[in-house]
């Protein structure tokens, strides 16, 4: 069952054209002129109960725009929206219970004042009485591992410490869809780890919905199964992330370490060389032909150890925010 439908979705903003100088602005002062931009173009998805779908895209693809008109921020251009039975553009009480926003460049938490201060104030805000909040600060804490950190002022604590305080703050009503936009964005790699393993555990525990965008790729990879990317505001891809792979690349990546060094034109002919030195030797081979090349490869070549991958997702995908063909 959908708890989340897209379908034609959307937006078009008009943007002001300023042309440059002193001169520049008294003439856009007296005329202005506008440019329209589509920042998302029919947009179409549904996301089921509980499902962990990565979104994904380069900057000014429309990820972050879409996410706002899924939370009733920005009111669509066109096309229809159901969130959880709800028109997120009416921003209704019991809609706004059911969903939560982060964004990892955004903070909610009063700077100067303990994390703790915050909670509470938030659990007001949702009609939590005060021991129902204590115990989900409780929980969500230890799920955190956030101790000492909830009496610090926000202002003492590290990056990561305060990105898994918001995550608190923003759960605290137990909401059962979360768009989370960049929520590791600056953490570092251990940081990063432990935000996952969060989202990984809430998602198991109360069967939330989560929509997570990130240009971190481990964090698509390691939660998400399914993907959405969304490119120059259309969308590219829904699927998982290997046939995505087998969409960008009809080819697989080849390692091989040799014992002595070969020729280099010897290789060519199996496909495109990608690296070459002495004994290593990197090559992209169409998957059609890779079992009768790696057994060629194997039967005349003095080869010490062969690797056989699929290029790495991040390669392709900047290939394809690079190619404006696409």
């Amino acid at each position: 069952m959908a708890i989340i439908t897209v379908k034609d979705l959307r937006k078009n903003f008009r943007v002001s054209v300023k042309r440059p100088g002193l001169s520049g602005s008294l003439k856009n002062f007296f005329n202005r002129k506008t440019i329209l931009v589509e920042a998302v173009k029919g947009v179409t998805f549904k996301v089921s109960q509980g499902e962990m779908v990565g979104f994904i895209g380069p900057n000014g693809a429309g990820k972050t725009t879409t996410l706002k008109m899924l939370c009733g921020l920005v009111h669509p251009s066109g096309g229809e929206l159901l969130v959880a039975g709800h028109k997120p553009q009416s921003r209704n009480t019991s809609f706004l219970k059911d969903i939560t926003l982060v964004m990892g460049q955004k903070q909610q938490l009063i700077w100067d004042l303990p994390p703790l201060d915050s909670f509470y104030v938030n659990a007001a805000v949702y009609g939590l009485n005060k021991q129902e909040a204590s115990k989900r600060i409780d929980e969500l804490a230890a799920m955190l591992e956030l101790n000492d950190e909830l009496v610090r002022p926000v202002r003492k604590l590290s990056l990561g410490q305060r990105m898994k305080a918001e995550l608190l703050a923003a759960l605290l009503h137990r909401p059962s869809i979360l768009f989370l936009d960049e929520p590791t964005l600056g953490l570092d790699v251990n940081a990063q780890s432990k935000v996952r393993e969060f989202l990984s555990k809430y998602n198991k525990r109360y069967g939330a919905t989560i929509l997570l965008t990130s240009h971190y790729m481990a964090d698509i990879t390691s939660l998400c199964s399914r993907v959405l990317l969304i490119h120059q505001g259309s969308l590219f891809h829904d699927g998982s992330l290997d046939e995505l792979t087998l969409k960008l690349s009809p080819y697989r990546a080849v390692r091989i370490e040799l014992k002595e060094p070969q020729p280099k034109g010897l290789f060519v002919n199996y496909g495109q060389l990608e690296e070459f030195n002495g004994c290593l030797v990197r090559l992209l081979i169409p998957r059609e032909t890779l079992t009768d090349s790696i057994t060629s490869i194997l039967n005349n070549f003095p080869v010490k150890d062969l690797e056989v991958c699929d290029p790495p997702v991040e390669e392709l995908i900047g290939n394809l925010f690079k190619n404006p063909n696409y």
